[in-house]
């Protein structure tokens, strides 16, 4: 048994929710998903992100239902997202008054795919679970899923303080972060305990208990996984900018998802002003594809560069290849079925470059610093063709092509047929 099969049979069992057309948990794949930061109201830029995060291959997206106008703008996102061909389940985002959007924009209730609510954000005192449960007879009337989101900024007081109560009275009082943790793993199983109550089936339901610390998430999640089997749905709250946000999620989801827990993910990363949201769906697949828990691209093996690398070349050569394969793959999914498996190698000088290609599906080991100038290309373990002169990029990538072609693509005989 190698040691990805050990992985994938190690993972936690979970109740199985259908969202749409998309599984969550049992034994189906972990799911990857997004949320837009558009205004909901403005239909047309909410739809332009929704299909961008779908078409880089975000399985769920979550969009901000806050105001009369999103609830609105709903279906006709929706009808929008379906002319294009985006079937893509729309999650919806309630906070504070999801209640009463629910129950005022029925067609927003019905073309939703699943409502996201916060126990913490419901309400207060009595009305608390009064308008939780108005949110959850919407989602039995509709015949919807529901995550319900514990965040630690958002935690229900009503529920921290009799943990913070108890706590007080013992003999040794645990640090405070311990008694939150707590408190956010309770305000989660007591809401979905609840939400069963009022008749929402236990296989309609998924949960989270987001916090932004690594060691708080990991620590939270390895709690409530053996507490319960509805699907978990991981992410920090708030991961952060750049490197640091991409480094933590990393952190916190790779160690839950080596114990086998999480089958939901998303990367709640900051984006730069005017950057790419879709960036977000590209760390979550690579997460898990790295992992060897899922495969959504061919993957590339470049490696840093050193004393022996000083041109840029073959740093730019990997990038380009990274880039043709992933623009590729809405096509090529299709097209090409299994390719997102292949592997590509593409090295700056002799050292490790023949072997890492040899590896590799396809590598090129181009020339380093005072080698010849020339790139041998291997195919499968075996060196085929040697490259040399100012086309070797042009040439390498039509290789790549020819290579996808025969062997992911149909054999002679379909094609006869």
């Amino acid at each position: 048994m190698t040691f990805v099969d050990t992985l994938h049979r190690k993972r936690r069992l979970a109740r199985q929710v259908r969202v749409g057309d998309v599984k969550i948990g049992g034994n189906a794949p972990i799911v990857v998903q997004s949320m837009t930061n558009t205004d909901t109201a403005d239909v047309e830029a909410t739809t332009a992100q929704v299909a961008a995060l779908a078409r880089a291959g975000s399985e769920l997206v979550r969009v901000t239902v806050n105001t009369a106008e999103a609830a609105a703008a709903v279906p006709v996102i929706r009808e929008k997202l379906d002319r294009l061909g985006i079937r893509v389940p729309l999650v919806g985002d309630f906070h504070f008054n999801g209640h009463k959007l629910l129950a005022e924009y029925p067609e927003c209730a019905a073309m939703l795919d699943k409502y996201r609510i916060n126990p913490g954000n419901v309400g207060r005192g009595t009305r608390r679970d009064e308008q939780f449960a108005q949110l959850i007879e919407a989602a039995c009337r509709y015949g919807k899923p529901v995550r319900i989101g514990v965040n630690w900024g958002s935690l229900d007081q009503e529920v921290l303080a009799r943990f913070m109560d108890e706590n007080a009275r013992r003999p040794v009082p645990e640090p405070v972060e311990v008694v939150m943790r707590a408190a956010l793993v309770a305000s989660a199983l007591e809401s979905a305990a609840l939400a069963e109550q009022l008749g929402l089936p236990g296989d309609r339901i998924v949960l989270s208990c987001k916090v932004s610390g690594v060691q708080d998430l990991i620590s939270v999640y390895r709690d409530l996984a053996t507490r319960c089997d509805y699907p978990l749905h991981l992410g920090l709250t708030e991961a952060g900018m750049g490197s640091k946000g991409i480094v933590a999620s990393t952190a916190a989801m790779g160690v839950l998802l080596q114990e086998g827990i999480g089958d939901t993910i998303r990367v709640s990363l900051t984006p730069d002003p005017g950057g790419d949201r879709a960036q977000e769906v590209v760390v979550a697949q690579e997460i898990l594809q790295t992992m060897g828990l899922r495969a959504f691209t061919p993957m590339v093996t470049a490696c840093p560069g050193c004393g022996r690398t000083t041109s840029t070349y073959f740093q730019e050569l990997a990038s380009r290849i990274q880039t043709y394969l992933r623009d590729n793959m809405p096509l090529w999914r299709t097209r090409f079925p299994g390719v997102e498996h292949l592997h590509v190698a593409v090295m700056g000088c002799v050292v490790n470059g023949p072997g890492e290609s040899k590896l590799a599906d396809i590598g090129i080991s181009l020339p380093g610093s005072g080698e010849r100038p020339v790139a041998p290309v291997y195919v499968d373990g075996e060196k085929t063709v040697t490259l040399k002169g100012e086309r070797i990029a042009e040439e390498f990538q039509a290789l790549v092509f020819d290579y996808v072609q025969r062997r992911y693509g149909p054999d002679e005989t379909s094609k006869a047929d």
